[in-house]
């Protein structure tokens, strides 16, 4: 792979996952009502779910997925129902804004609800079948270690700019949470971004 090819898809990737969309709103949604912590370790969830799509595209194996409408509606009915029920979840623990300590929700149980959220998205493992392999060489005897480097390059890429967004909008929710007057009930907040998601992987076509 030229290196003119590489700074492209880099370009391309951050372009992608700046441009506004689901991920940045619930990153976003996050650090405003529960803080930096938490908007950030979601993220790094969501964006390690990356592997799996990447590891799948480079095997063949979303080709497959992608071929069997059991199979992606199976996912994607199982994601829709993921984030209904955190969706009502955010609703039963709605309180007044106020931002948790540090260390009140578990690292690894953030970590995975944004993995498991990026992993039962169907559309994301069709995006990555189609986006990688633009960015090979046709006949290229790597395809399958270069699929898996680009893969990598993007999680990575991701990682940083859904952390930048969870670092500066936890600062937004620190600067309402510290003025009652306009504080809201940022949890409902929570759940209609997860319930829209939920409705929209739903009624997602291939």
């Amino acid at each position: 792979m030229s290196p003119s090819t590489l700074l492209c898809f880099v370009g391309a990737s951050m372009a992608l996952t700046l441009a506004p969309g689901p991920d940045n709103i619930f990153v976003t949604s996050q650090g405003i009502a529960h803080g930096r912590r938490t908007a950030i370790i979601t993220a790094l969830g969501m964006c390690s779910g990356v592997s799996v799509h990447t590891i799948a595209a480079a095997l063949g194996l979303s080709a497959l997925f992608y071929s069997s409408l059991l199979a992606f509606n199976l996912v994607k009915y199982a994601g829709a129902a993921y984030l209904l029920y955190l969706a009502l979840q955010a609703i039963r623990n709605s309180t007044p804004l106020s931002l948790p300590p540090a260390g009140k929700q578990p690292a690894a149980a953030l970590f995975r609800r944004g993995f498991i959220m990026n992993v039962l998205n169907p559309k994301v493992a069709l995006f990555f079948l189609a986006f990688l392999p633009q960015f090979i060489e046709p006949g290229s005897r790597n395809a399958t270690l270069l699929m898996l480097l680009l893969g990598g390059i993007f999680m990575l890429q991701a990682m940083i700019i859904f952390s930048l967004i969870g670092w500066f909008s936890g600062s937004i929710g620190g600067f309402i949470a510290a003025r009652p007057a306009i504080s809201r009930r940022f949890d409902w907040l929570t759940a209609g971004v997860f319930a829209s998601l939920g409705v929209k992987l739903a009624l997602a076509e291939r």
